[in-house]
């Protein structure tokens, strides 16, 4: 087929066109290409009318055998027709011609696809930025993005996991009815489950609200913590059990009675009368039993004829404390009574662990033992190690030990054999935590490393501090280290690089713990003289300071993350936060909190 229409193919109308038109036609006519300089025109398309009210019967019969010719072209072909037809186009038509194809080039591919494979399409996308963009782009990709499939496969691909997530439960609340109370579930979708979590990895990243908690300890040292959804308490070498409100910081109240400093603490959670049960014990050889939730001291256990150096609570009704006096006790706390008097070593107990009924302690006389909590008899002594034991790990399969010698060893709870020597560190390790697969160790060569426990490789060497780590903590994504350097730094446990540093650089760091939404930051700073105590040297020079910092922002915020729809109802954010480092760290690029449902 020729490329262009013939005169004896089509017969030419009986009509001249516009003049671009006939020059382009009678050009065509004498097989001649030449290109057309673009004309300008005041010729404007009526369209008020039909085609019949445009041209003649002619006319239209002429265009349909130039139309009937064209669909028989190659594409190519077509293509050079087009260009063509475009070159004889003045700007009016051009624009008529944009605004007439325009749409037609608009296909919504998903919109055009079953829903089921919309989704599947969608179920490929990791990143939440790009969903969160996605939902932006029209109202029927907004609808799909509501659906649960999407955010589901997302919270598996980045291990949001919780055991109330699998029928999306939230929480179960009561309300009377009829003078009883009905249990009815509130539910939470996949969707605003990831985007807590999602929220909550970003602040961790980039910084959340940091909250100074006022406190009583001055100058004095923080020798023990720890922190639940409830309570945060703090035991200090000045006699004094700190206790604050772990949602907000405030300080509740001071527990006092020890009359020497406390050494050692734990709290547990009775589910039964919701009430929390606090031990505490120190240098005045008596452990105190607390009910938390009133201040009330229940129980004053006597016995330890020196220090009471380390404790553990097994449960409501038992715990172990260890003693310079180189035995543990057994006590029943409930009761406030002795149980068993565990010796056998011939050093400081310096270290304990709990799994199930076994306790395990780590001594100066540098061993380890296992014992049975139920009878007090030792199963298993470990020895091993050339100097003293500083920490103690235990899952109930493997314990494991970490010493002056910079050495540490794992061994076998049920045989009492060593299983590994773990070398790398250069000096004392004194902080081990211990989960199924992983073991965090930190040393006083001031370096971290990340053991793997099924084939005992160290996987991450990560020289955190210029000084010994003071304290470390860990999950399944970022590890939490602290030195007496003054610094605390977040670490991704995966990769062994620093993510950030967690606050501004201090004297020391006495303690650190931390959960899924918050952690406690312990440390010492200076303190700058007032103008009436310049020349004073009895004025403290230094100040322990207490900092919560809370990822969870979602509650406080609730707009910090959407996925767009009509509603937005966003919360004023509290401003009872010292600083927010979240606000000088802003992502360049859209994040999850710009979607809005």
């Amino acid at each position: 087929m020729d490329l262009f229409l013939q005169p004896e193919d089509i017969s030419s109308p009986p009509s001249t066109p516009p003049s671009s038109s006939s020059t382009s036609a009678s050009t065509l006519a004498a097989g001649v290409y030449r290109p057309l300089q673009r004309q300008r025109s005041s010729y404007i398309m009526d369209t008020t009318g039909g085609a019949d009210s445009i041209m003649d019967k002619v006319r239209l019969d002429y265009i349909g055998r130039v139309k009937s010719t064209f669909q028989q072209l190659t594409y190519a072909q077509r293509h050079f027709f087009i260009t063509e037809l475009l070159g004889c186009c003045d700007n009016q038509l051009l624009q008529y011609i944009y605004t007439f194809i325009t749409p037609k080039l608009k296909i919504d591919f998903l919109k055009e696809l079953p829903i089921e494979l919309s989704l599947h399409v969608l179920s490929f996308i990791d990143d939440p930025r790009t969903l969160a963009r996605a939902s932006h782009v029209s109202k029927h990709w907004n609808v799909l993005l509501k659906d649960e499939a999407a955010w589901k496969s997302l919270c598996l691909k980045h291990q949001y996991q919780h055991q109330q997530i699998t029928h999306v439960p939230k929480s179960i609340t009561t309300e009377p009815v009829h003078g009883s109370f009905v249990a009815q579930r509130q539910t939470i979708s996949y969707r605003d489950f990831f985007r807590r979590k999602y929220n909550i990895d970003t602040a961790w990243s980039q910084g959340g609200k940091v909250t100074l908690c006022d406190n009583q300890i001055g100058e004095g040292l923080a020798t023990s913590l720890q922190m639940d959804d409830t309570f945060i308490v703090i035991g200090c070498d000045n006699n004094r059990i700190e206790v604050f409100d772990a949602k907000s910081g405030k300080y509740i109240r001071s527990l006092l009675g020890h009359e020497g400093g406390v050494w050692a603490l734990q709290f547990i959670k009775n589910e039964i009368n919701n009430e929390h049960i606090l031990v505490t014990g120190g240098c005045d050889r008596a452990a105190s039993v607390w009910n938390l939730t009133t201040g009330e001291r229940r129980h004053v256990l006597r016995g330890h004829n020196s220090t009471i150096r380390c404790l553990k609570i097994r449960d409501e009704k038992v715990a172990v404390t260890g003693s310079r006096d180189t035995t543990l006790r057994i006590w029943d706390i409930e009761r406030g009574t002795l149980r068993h008097v565990c010796t056998g070593h011939q050093g400081s107990v310096r270290c304990l662990d709990i799994s199930g009924n076994k306790v395990v302690s780590g001594s100066y006389d540098t061993t380890a033992r296992l014992w049975d909590i139920e009878t007090g008899q030792c199963l298993h002594e470990f020895m091993g190690h050339h100097s003293q034991i500083y920490a103690i790990a235990f899952d109930g399969v493997k314990v494991v030990t970490g010493s002056l010698d910079s050495h540490i060893r794992v061994w076998s709870a049920e045989t009492g054999a060593c299983l590994a020597t773990l070398q790398g560190h250069t000096s004392l390790v004194g902080h081990l935590q211990l989960s199924t697969r992983v073991l965090v160790s930190g040393g006083s060569d001031g370096n971290l490393r990340v053991w793997d426990m099924d084939t005992f490789e160290c996987k991450q060497r990560i020289s955190a501090h210029d000084n010994s780590v003071t304290c470390l903590q860990y999950d399944d994504k970022r590890i939490l280290s602290g030195g007496s350097d003054g610094r605390v730094k977040l670490w991704d446990i995966k990769k062994g690089t620093l993510i950030r540093s967690f606050t501004q650089h201090a004297r020391t760091v006495w303690k650190i713990q931390m959960n899924d939404t918050k952690a406690v930051v312990i440390l010492q700073r200076d303190r700058p003289p007032a103008p009436n105590e310049e020349h004073n040297i009895h004025v403290a020079s230094h100040r322990t300071v207490v900092e919560l910092h809370d990822f969870d922002l979602d509650k406080e915020q609730d707009d910090r993350i959407t996925i767009a729809t009509e509603n937005d109802d966003s919360e004023e954010e509290e401003e009872n936060d010292v600083s927010s480092s979240s606000d000088l760290n802003e992502p360049a690029t859209p994040s999850i909190q710009d979607i809005e449902v």
